[in-house]
Order: C-alpha cells, then sequence, then structure tokens
C-alpha cells in the first residue's frame, strides 16, 4: 500500500519542478522575444514567479515535515496550497502572454477577474502559509541539530515577506481605485526587496541545518551557526524592511 504523505510529497515537488521549469522557458522566451526586463508588462514576471512559486512550493513541502502536525491536514494544507501555487503563475503567465499587466489591473472585465483572482489567491497564500508558522511554533519541529531553531526561523522571516506582499497588493488596490493607474503599477518597488529576501528564509535556514549533518561538528557548534545565519539573514531583512521604509 502506498505511504499517503509519500504520494502527497511526490504530487507537490512534481508540481514545484513544473513551475521552476516554467520559469525557465519563459527565460528562453525573454531572450528570444525580448523586450524589458522591468515593468508591469515583461517576461520578467512568468520567470521569477515560476521559479520562486517552484523553489517555495518545494521547500514548504520538505520544511513541513519536520513539523508536529496530523498527516491529514498538513496533506490537505499542501495540497491547496500547490493548487494556488499554479493559479498564481497561471494568471501571471497568462496576462504575459496576452501583453498586458497581470496585477492591479481594471482595464476589461476579464482582466479583473484575473486580477481579483491573484488577490484571492494571495489571501489563500497568507492563510495557509501562516498556518503552517503557527504550527511550527505550537510544538517544537524534529529534526537534526538546528532544525528546529531554522525551521521556525524560516517561518518567522516568511511571514514577514507575506505581510510586505500584502502591503504592495493594498497600496496598489488603493491607487488603482483612485484613478492612479500607473502609480499602482511601480507602487511596490520599495518593498520587493523586502519582500524577496524574507521569502526564501524558509529555504536557506533548513538546508543549512540538513547540510551542517554532514560535517563532523558536533550539535552545539551546529546549533551555534545555525543561530548565527538566522540572525545575520534577520539582519539582512531589517535592512530591506528599513531601505523600504525609507523609500514606500
Amino acid at each position: 500500500m502506498k505511504n499517503p504523505r509519500a504520494t502527497v510529497d511526490r504530487v507537490c515537488h512534481t508540481t514545484g519542478l513544473l513551475l521552476i521549469l516554467s520559469g525557465l522557458v519563459h527565460l528562453v522566451v525573454f531572450a528570444v522575444d525580448g523586450g524589458p526586463w522591468n515593468g508591469p508588462v515583461s517576461w520578467r514576471k512568468p520567470v521569477t514567479f515560476g521559479l520562486s512559486f517552484g523553489v517555495t512550493l518545494i521547500a514548504v513541502t520538505w520544511v513541513t515535515s519536520y513539523l508536529r502536525t496530523g498527516d491529514r491536514l498538513r496533506a490537505a494544507l499542501l495540497l491547496v496550497f500547490a493548487a494556488d501555487c499554479v493559479v498564481e503563475v497561471g494568471g501571471i503567465t497568462l496576462q504575459a502572454w496576452r501583453r498586458v499587466p497581470s496585477h492591479l489591473n481594471m482595464e476589461t472585465p476579464f482582466d479583473t477577474g484575473v486580477s481579483m483572482t491573484l488577490g484571492v489567491g494571495g489571501g489563500v497564500l497568507v492563510v495557509l502559509l501562516t498556518l503552517f508558522a503557527v504550527a511550527s511554533f505550537r510544538h517544537r519541529p524534529t529534526g537534526p541539530a538546528g532544525m528546529p531553531l531554522a525551521v521556525r526561523s524560516g517561518f518567522a522571516l516568511l511571514l514577514v515577506a507575506l505581510a510586505s506582499g500584502a502591503a504592495m497588493i493594498a497600496r496598489g488596490v488603493v491607487l488603482t481605485r483612485t484613478g492612479h493607474q500607473e502609480a499602482a503599477y511601480h507602487s511596490t518597488a520599495p518593498l520587493k526587496p523586502l519582500h524577496g529576501v524574507s521569502l526564501h528564509a524558509v529555504l536557506v535556514l533548513p538546508l543549512l541545518a540538513r547540510l551542517l549533518t554532514r560535517t563532523p561538528w558536533g550539535e552545539g557548534v551546529r546549533r551555534r551557526i545555525v543561530a548565527t545565519a538566522a540572525g545575520c539573514y534577520t539582519a539582512a531583512v531589517a535592512v530591506a524592511g528599513l531601505w523600504a521604509a525609507l523609500t514606500y
């Protein structure tokens, strides 16, 4: 009999790899088609979102294996998360091929529908990842030396990414509703570094803890290395947050 947990993990890993492949394919499209890299209409968005969502889905699937949650609850949350990642990347990619902005675009009923779908999908992501973050702090995660701290720090910093993402959407929506469409497209720039840096801590820190198991160092040394890395990563997020506050 197949292990249901292994099946869910395999589905999520495969989906993540396909999203990464989509990002790489669109990088080739950009190389062939050209055009601007920055701006609301560019091949950058399907590239970066495909790669980022793919890596995040694989990372979250792996990291949540260290959480003390029921297999059924974890499986349900991961499957919804995977489906939501596909919807987000799919909507962004669709609009890139249509040569129109994907977010904050209310020009036509169809564009509004896509933009609203992406917004709702973003809200679902916030809820799901927050639930995983809460689970990591309710019960000490399992794993080798340093992994519990790495998992908790990763999810804590991920919450910063979710908050900055929500702030970008909220400000953009306000500007769009008040008739400042062009300003809405450019309003997200100050928060992008903060969002990008904090988003991937949930992969970087646990991966470091796992790699340290291949060294001859004792558990105490490995814990201190992870703690130092978590502190450095938090400092980097703080710098990005300060820059965002000064330029927002």
